[in-house]
């Protein structure tokens, strides 16, 4: 199962990297001209304003040209020279330092051809280019054309309806469904993550509080999961629209959210151990005995509400790619896959809540139902503090370390275990006269689960659930640092870390509360990790990541750990570790102007999430990104993959091309 789940999320992440572009500044139509035994084919490039499309004669060291290519040449001749309306302007670029010609608004490009005796049904190809405005380019991209050969004196493009993506592709019906499968498949995977799982028994709770009418709780049942659907699908959307990805990550990174769910975990956690019972006030009660209806309903809907809220922390990495879209101009798409997202997300709170008799029809005797609520009640005060870590990392309280985390976890856990043996009994509980053999295999495996945890309390990586606890460099005593640190000060460094990366060339800024994992030693800001490359003459190897990334915490456990991943990330790059959430705030003088949505960034994490989004077009992490020192890029951009082996191979293929250049 864990590898099969590992594989979803592998998969996921790598389609909504590739739907997580943002500008499509051209876009693409094709159409042919006959007259008489010539054909005329027509390339349209339509310009976003303020954007220009690079000619196709361009001198050498300059930018990508825009060049046509053909699938078989051979089945037609060329009538003259490509025709190009309207002329091109010259500039000299002082980037490039050279005169550069290009299309603004519109550009129309015409090849006149001969079809040989063997005429083709169609010709296909694509037109490869590259567009940039004052501000950014877009990288080298490819529109594919199939234009279909007719005997009329005029013929459009082959194609099913479609719309043009953002990489100058159609995008068929084909397409849409693929999207929505994959974003069905990311709903499935998000289920399982730290702030999504503890809602089950919230659900539960819910409903079996219901209408005693069959009929009537499985309405509100209904309601329930549609509420979820929609509030994904439309004010999801439409939060994308009018606020843009800004808005994502405040919710998922700013205190005042992850403090009010940490309190909501607290609560309901309180709440199972008996403490008190969660009931609407009794006005409400008295109210909604006069609306029974509107008040179930409206009950369902805020229920659906409060777990889309709690849950965004974790949802949001998914989730934030596909707002990217709505926020970059798209609106159909991001719809397709909210929609995707949300069904897959909100099938199992929907069926937990049309059967809560699941849990309430168990046997009464022995207090099972009571058992099943305290055991909850544990898991939400153990996973509730998520939200307090994710607050404490991006504001560095230094409340909630990483050796703290794991303290409270061993001590709620080991209470759990002494729990389910009937060893610790709460007001509620009925008394326990002999272990039952499930209650001793849960008792063995949350003892076994503690045991697992102990060695992290000295440095353990703890891969299996890395992603759910504060990373390694908040823990103080850290042993494998220590042995580490020893080893590097008496010079005999063992092969794993032979040949240690060149001393930084300054110190980094940030360091003294930012870190890299595994003793590396790197940089927390582009500009000065940037400058360094260019003194060392070495690659750069950026990290996109955050303080309540689960993913990137996993991708540092099991990959940056593997000594092959490590040995390259020391000796042939200067690393560059850019947190999007860090609310650290910046002096006016470092405060940066988005060009993508005009505002001002005055935080450490708004100016790279900004920078993330500007500059590659995505806002998920972790995401990995390896330039030469001029600031180019040198390989394809990778995101969330737990293969060892294709990171090694990731970073191999980006050396080579260094070499070469």
């Amino acid at each position: 199962m864990k590898r099969f789940w590992v594989s979803v999320f592998f998969l996921v992440s790598v389609f909504l990297h590739a739907y997580s572009q943002v500008v499509e500044p051209v876009k693409w139509q094709f159409e042919t001209e006959k007259t008489g035994d010539e054909l005329t084919l027509v390339f349209k490039a339509t310009i976003d304003q303020g954007w220009h499309l690079y000619d196709t004669n361009l001198p050498d060291g300059g930018p990508v040209p825009t060049t046509i290519h053909y699938a078989d040449s051979t089945l037609f001749e060329l009538v003259g020279d490509l025709q190009k309306i309207p002329a091109a302007t010259t500039v000299f670029d002082p980037t490039f330092k050279m005169n550069l010609s290009y299309f603004s608004n519109e550009a129309v490009f015409k090849q006149q051809i001969k079809l040989r005796k063997d005429a083709p049904s169609g010709i296909t190809g694509y037109v490869e280019f590259m567009s940039c405005n004052d501000e950014t380019c877009t990288p080298p991209t490819e529109a594919e054309f199939n234009f279909k050969v007719q005997e009329t004196t005029k013929a459009t493009v082959e194609s099913t309806p479609t719309l043009i993506d953002n990489k100058g592709h159609e995008m068929s019906n084909g397409r849409f469904l693929i999207f929505f499968l994959f974003s069905f498949l990311a709903g499935l995977a998000a289920i399982l993550t730290p702030c999504v799982f503890p809602m089950i028994p919230m659900t539960v709770s819910f409903f079996m509080k219901s209408s005693e009418s069959k009929l009537k709780a499985r309405m509100h049942a209904v309601f329930y999961g549609l509420s979820i659907i929609g509030i994904y699908t439309i004010v999801g959307t439409l939060v994308a629209v009018i606020f843009g990805p800004d808005a994502a990550n405040w919710l998922s990174t700013h205190w005042i959210p992850n403090l009010l769910f940490f309190a909501i975990f607290m609560v309901f956690a309180f709440s199972f151990f008996g403490m008190f019972e969660i009931v609407l006030p009794s006005w409400m009660v008295n109210k909604s005995d006069k609306q029974v209806d509107k008040g179930g309903f409206l009950g369902s809907f805020f229920m659906a509400l409060t777990l889309v809220l709690v849950s965004f922390s974790c949802t949001g990495p998914i989730v934030g790619a596909i707002l990217v879209e709505s926020a970059g101009g798209q609106v159909l798409k991001p719809i397709v896959g909210m929609l995707g997202f949300s069904l897959a997300f909100a099938l199992p709170f929907t069926l937990f809540a049309l059967f809560p008799g699941w849990l309430s029809n168990l046997p009464k005797s022995g207090g099972w139902l009571n058992s099943v609520k305290v055991v909850l009640g544990f898991l939400e005060l153990a996973l509730g503090l998520k939200f307090l870590s994710v607050a404490d990392q991006t504001y560095h309280w230094g409340i909630l370390d990483r050796e703290v985390y794991l303290a409270f976890w061993i001590v709620i856990f080991t209470l759990l275990g002494f729990y389910i043996l009937g060893k610790l009994k709460f007001a509620h509980d009925s008394e326990v006269k002999h272990v039952t053999v499930p209650r001793l295999m849960l008792a063995i495996i949350t003892f076994s689960f503690v045991v697992y945890l102990l060695p992290g309390m000295f440095g353990a990586p703890l891969k299996a659930i890395s992603g759910y606890l504060p990373p390694q460099t908040t823990h103080d005593f850290d042993l494998h640092q220590i042995i580490r640190d020893e080893i590097k000060l008496n010079n005999t460094m063992a092969p794993l870390t032979e040949n240690r990366q060149n001393e930084l060339c300054d110190k980094p800024k940030f360091s003294e509360f930012l870190h890299l994992p595994h003793g590396l030693e790197g940089y927390f800001d582009y500009e000065q990790g940037m400058a360094c490359a260019k003194a060392q003459g070495k690659p750069v190897f950026i990290d996109f990541t955050g303080h309540g990334c689960v993913n990137c915490r996993e991708m540092e456990a099991t990959v940056w750990s593997d000594p092959r991943v490590l040995q390259r990330l020391r000796n042939d790059f200067v690393v560059i570790a850019l947190y999007v959430d860090d609310k650290t705030e910046l002096p006016d003088s470092e405060w940066v102007k988005s060009t993508y949505d005009g505002k001002v960034k005055k935080t450490l994490g708004k100016k790279y999430a900004d920078f993330q989004i500007t500059k590659y077009g995505v806002n998920a992490q972790p995401y990995y990104v390896l330039l030469d020192n001029q600031g180019e890029l040198l390989v394809k951009p990778q995101a969330y993959d737990l293969n060892p082996d294709r990171f090694v191979e990731f970073l191999d293929h980006a050396i080579e091309e260094y070499k070469k250049r």
